[in-house]
C-alpha cells in the first residue's frame, strides 16, 4: 500500500508506544493535542520541531519497505543512508535511499544506480486522546501547516541537494535522482519541476500519496515533472523505465558556434551511441 491516513496513525501510535511523549508529536492546545493547528485555532505561539526527525526516520524506512521489492526485481538493493563521498554523499549528508548493486552503506559511484531524496511528513490533521486514540479531523487543507512538497523550503532543499550531487563531478552524471513526497506541489513550482526534469537535473518529483484530499489538488504538472503515484505497479514501471538504458546528464554554456562545431564533428560517428559519446566528450573539453 502507498501512503494514506492509516500509515500516519500508525506512525503516531508506534512513536507513542516506544519512545515519544505526546508533547513531542502534537501541538498541546487548550482544547487538546493536535498534529497541526486547525485553521480556525489560535496557534498560541507554538512551534513543533521535535517531530521532524522522528517522522524523517519513519518515512525513510517506510520508503525502503515500498522500494525493496522493486529493487530486488531489478537485481539491486534498496539501502537507507548511502554514503559516497565522491558524489557529495557524506556520513552527515547521506542519501535517504538508493538502489545499489552492493548491499552496503558505503558505495562507489558506479555501484549507485538510482538516488531517492525523501521529503515526506504528516499530511492530514489528527487529534490525540489518551491513552492511545488518534482520530482524523481533516485533510491538509484544514490546518495551518504546509506538509511535504507543499513546503517551499522542502522543495528548495531537494533541488539544492540534487544540484550539489550533480556538480560534485562526472561520476554523478549517470545516476538518476528522484524526489519522493506524500503531498501535492503548489502551482508556484509546477513550471520549475518540469524544467528541472527537462534539464536532466532531477528525473522526477513523485508523491506516494494517491488521495491527499477529497477536493481538487495538482495531480501532475503539465510535463509530468511532478506526478502522483496511484499504485505500486506504476511505481515499479517508472523505476524500470528510468533504469532501462544508460542516461547521461550534461550541462554547459558555450557559444552557438562551438555547439554547432561539436554537433558537426559528432555527426560523423558511425551510430547514435558513438555520436552521443563523441558529443559528450567534446562538450567536456569545452568546459575544461
Amino acid at each position: 500500500m502507498l501512503w494514506n491516513e492509516e500509515v500516519e496513525k500508525h506512525f503516531f501510535r508506534e512513536a507513542l508506544k516506544s519512545f515519544a511523549s505526546p508533547e513531542q508529536l502534537f501541538y498541546n492546545l487548550q482544547s487538546g493535542y493536535y498534529a497541526y493547528i486547525p485553521k480556525d485555532f489560535d496557534s498560541e505561539g507554538q512551534t513543533l520541531q521535535s517531530r521532524n526527525s522522528l517522522i524523517g526516520q519513519f518515512t525513510e524506512k517506510w520508503c525502503k519497505q515500498i522500494f525493496s521489492p522493486i529493487a530486488e526485481e531489478l537485481g539491486l538493493y534498496a539501502i537507507n543512508g548511502v554514503v559516497c563521498e565522491e558524489i557529495a554523499l557524506t556520513k552527515s549528508s547521506s542519501a535517504d535511499l538508493a538502489f545499489c548493486t552492493k548491499n552496503t552503506i558505503t558505495q562507489k559511484a558506479e555501484d549507485i544506480k538510482l538516488i531517492f531524496e525523501v521529503k515526506m511528513s504528516i499530511v492530514s490533521n489528527y487529534k490525540f486522546e489518551q491513552p492511545d486514540t488518534v482520530n482524523l479531523i481533516g485533510d491538509y487543507k484544514s490546518h495551518k501547516g504546509n506538509p511535504s512538497l507543499l513546503r517551499s523550503d522542502s522543495m528548495l532543499k531537494a533541488i539544492g541537494r540534487s544540484i550539489n550531487i550533480r556538480v560534485s563531478g562526472s561520476n554523478a552524471n549517470t545516476i538518476p535522482i528522484i524526489i519522493l513526497g506524500n503531498s501535492p506541489i503548489t502551482s508556484t513550482y509546477s513550471k520549475k519541476v518540469d524544467f528541472l526534469k527537462s534539464a536532466g537535473v532531477i528525473q522526477g518529483f513523485y508523491s506516494l500519496n494517491p488521495n491527499p484530499t477529497k477536493s481538487d489538488f495538482i495531480f501532475e504538472s503539465p510535463e509530468k515533472g511532478f506526478i502522483t503515484i496511484t499504485d505500486v505497479n506504476e511505481l515499479t514501471n517508472l523505476c524500470k523505465q528510468i533504469l532501462s538504458e544508460e542516461r547521461h546528464y550534461f550541462s554547459s554554456m558555450i557559444s552557438k558556434k562551438q555547439l554547432g562545431n561539436i554537433i558537426t564533428i559528432a555527426a560523423k560517428e558511425i551510430d547514435n551511441v558513438k555520436k552521443g559519446e563523441k558529443f559528450l566528450k567534446l562538450l567536456r573539453g569545452c568546459n575544461e
